[in-house]
């Protein structure tokens, strides 16, 4: 396992920035981390209810919170909590980058849709506001 001995948010590039100890050192930006969030919410509890994050393209990290000694929570500016990356699937990002961003892109194009936030093509891929429960 490849564990990051750094890590560090670039606020202005919005990238996150994966350091290792061999050296390695890769930079992964917040939109890219948030469309492929290890969440149930968007990766599905089956691969058919995966759905397709979009009009992501201005989002940012407003947060990183260790979850023990395997992974980090990321929070982003559009309030998505839910995923923890863990150190293996943090170095698959980083290792497929170019791939799972083609992927997605192609996957935007298939279906019409915008990384843009307020396109109205983006609309029928949107996820409803979730509801609060108030007992």
């Amino acid at each position: 396992m490849f564990v990051p001995v750094d890590i560090a948010y670039h606020r202005q590039s919005r990238e996150l920035e994966l350091a290792y100890e061999n050296g390695e050192n890769f930079r992964l930006p917040a939109e890219f981390l948030r469309v492929l969030s290890p969440s149930a919410e968007v990766q599905g509890h089956t691969p058919d209810q995966a759905r397709l994050p979009v009009g992501k393209r201005e989002v940012s990290i407003v947060a990183i919170e260790p979850v023990g000694l395997y992974a980090i929570k990321i929070v982003f500016s559009d309030g998505h909590d839910s995923g923890y990356y863990d150190w293996d699937y943090l170095r698959k990002l980083a290792v497929d980058k170019e791939a799972l961003w083609e992927n997605y892109l192609a996957r935007l194009g298939e279906l019409g849709a915008s990384r843009e936030p307020d396109d109205p093509r983006n609309r029928p891929f949107e996820l409803p506001l979730k509801k609060t429960c108030h007992h």
